[in-house]
């Protein structure tokens, strides 16, 4: 059982991360749920199996559960929460002032990736320096 759950934590953070990549921000947004349940899933899977409650005074023989799961799992739970909440909020304003709920291209992102491109392409025919990855035109 604990395989099956942990797959479909695996199946839920692909799924999510695959939406998280798109550009509309309505799938951003689902994605975003789906990566809180799949870490969920996961904090309480890694809890282990249950056991009695972990209270003071409680009389009886055998394992306590781990109460730390839960606490995470419930902090996962509070920030998918907040974020989910600030996106919807982002989606709703750009739908109110765009009709569209696109994600577009940052000009100033291609601007300062242009004018870093050709640096490193002057410091590479000067021979200062290397050239990382990400600077290669």
């Amino acid at each position: 059982m604990t395989v099956l759950i942990a797959f479909t934590a695996a199946v839920l953070f692909g799924c999510g991360t695959w939406l998280l990549m798109q550009r509309r921000l309505s799938r951003i947004i689902i994605g975003v749920g789906l990566l809180g349940h799949g870490a969920n899933l996961l904090l309480i899977v890694a809890g282990g199996p249950g056991g009695r409650a972990p209270l003071i005074g409680s009389e009886g023989s055998g394992a306590f559960a781990d109460p730390l799961p839960q606490a995470l799992a419930l902090t996962a739970i509070v920030i998918t929460f907040g974020v989910t909440a600030f996106l919807l909020a982002l989606g709703f304003r750009s739908w109110q002032i765009t009709r569209d709920d696109e994600v577009e291209d940052d000009v100033e992102d291609h601007i300062v990736a242009r004018i870093r491109r050709a640096e490193a392409a002057e410091r590479n025919r000067d021979g200062d320096a290397e050239v990382h990855e990400w600077e290669r035109p």
